[in-house]
């Protein structure tokens, strides 16, 4: 089925109307990114909240596959360079889309990587930035963020 087809399509099962995932963020997309700050990072592995989801998003879409543990890339490109360069929207539509033609497979279907999009984009860019040196990263505790 042709990607437009099914972006227009929904899918009607028992009275129900299910609505494909690119098509329910279509109005609002990309999601808002919180740039004030970008990510909080302590120690250089300590991370705010809506970072560290956005690591457990990485984990959980298995990233890693491709792009290595460390971001430093594997049949996928080291993202620790390309989100040198890489805007929040390009990010976006990447993970939404996919680069088929180049192996990567669209996460427009994932309720938890489209929800989370701006956080993974925030972990991987304090990744990138330096600011986070070790790929596996903790939740910062109160008392650190003082």
């Amino acid at each position: 089925m042709s990607k437009k087809l099914w972006l227009a399509t929904a899918i009607v099962l028992g009275g129900t109307t299910i609505v494909p995932m690119q098509q329910a963020f279509a109005d609002d997309w990309p999601p808002p990114l919180k740039t004030d700050p970008l990510y909080t990072v302590v120690d250089g592995y300590k991370v705010d909240s809506a970072t560290m989801e956005g690591f457990r998003t990485w984990r959980q879409a298995a990233c890693d596959r491709c792009h290595g543990a460390n971001q430093e890339g594997l049949v996928g490109p080291s993202l620790l360079e390309s989100m040198k360069q890489l805007p929040y929207e390009e990010f976006s539509k990447v993970i939404r889309d996919g680069r088929v033609e180049k192996g990567m497979q669209s996460f427009g279907s994932s309720e938890v990587v489209m929800k989370n999009i701006a956080k993974m984009y925030a972990y991987l860019k304090g990744r990138s930035d330096g600011a986070i040196t070790r790929a596996k990263v903790e939740e910062i505790k109160t008392e650190e963020a003082k």
